[in-house]
């Protein structure tokens, strides 16, 4: 039997079946195990990848939230055949450097979306350079966003963005109500592209970046790029990972 820790998000439901997964299985500290298993939503699997990315623990997420496109259903009774079936998957982050108003420098990882969004009520206007080439000299918005395969079906999916098959080595760049140029609909990129944005008239315009769940406020550029030296496995039910869901999202009308 594999050492298991069962972490829960703070929502009743979740622990609630924290308390029923401990009474049935041997649990232990999540220093201690060799799989962790979240018991919650989208939100709180994020939380624990982020959290347990040095241990490269395998993660097995449990559905008790209200979105759960990363985790398994909730099923109690056959937890350890489950995870002895599962499928791990490697999700690898994107990198966001940030330069702030005053000069100061942020870095931080997002294993969904690095999104740019305007601060006030006037638009953003923000010039996007791929590999040092600028491929857009102002796009006039509400904001921009870069996305892995595993976040297409996210923020940038409710952008009208692409939807990427999970093993494709593709980022969506997608912009958010665009006003300038009003017919771009963004573009997809190699894995390993790195995007610049630059901020236009950040005084007058500001414009905030965020990595997943961090934010930082009054950027003049970001930089974004995927980066293979932190990772995270997450594990699925072998007849419906992520994969799969990936796929079926394409023909759901």
């Amino acid at each position: 039997m594999p050492k298991i820790a069962f972490l829960s998000s703070s929502s009743p439901e979740a622990l609630k079946a924290k308390t029923t997964f401990e009474a049935l299985y041997p649990s232990v500290l999540p220093t201690e195990a060799e799989i962790l298993v979240a018991l919650g939503g989208d939100g709180f699997m994020l939380e624990t990848m982020h959290a347990h990315l040095q241990t490269h623990l395998p993660i097995y997420g449990i559905h008790c939230g209200s979105v759960g496109f990363l985790m398994n259903e909730f099923s109690p009774f056959d937890l350890l055949d489950r995870l002895e079936k599962a499928k791990p998957t490697p999700l690898y982050p994107l990198e966001m450097i940030v330069q702030h108003n005053g000069g100061s420098i942020m870095r931080s990882l997002a294993f969904n979306e690095v999104s740019l969004l305007r601060e006030t009520r006037q638009a953003a206007k923000i010039q996007i350079s791929v590999d040092d080439v600028v491929r857009l000299q102002e796009l006039v918005c509400d904001g921009v966003l870069v996305s892995t395969p595993a976040g297409s079906t996210a923020y940038n999916l409710s952008a009208h963005g692409p939807i990427i098959p999970l093993g494709a080595p593709l980022l969506a760049l997608t912009p958010i109500s665009a006003f300038r140029p009003r017919r771009w609909k963004g573009a997809l990129l190699p894995e390993t592209a790195q995007v610049t944005f630059t901020i236009l008239e950040p005084k007058k315009r500001p414009v905030s970046a965020v990595a997943d769940f961090t934010e930082a406020r009054d950027v003049t550029s970001v930089s974004v790029r995927q980066t293979k030296e932190a990772y995270a496995t997450l594990l699925f039910d072998h007849d419906h990972n992520l994969d799969e869901r990936i796929l079926r999202e394409q023909f759901l009308e």
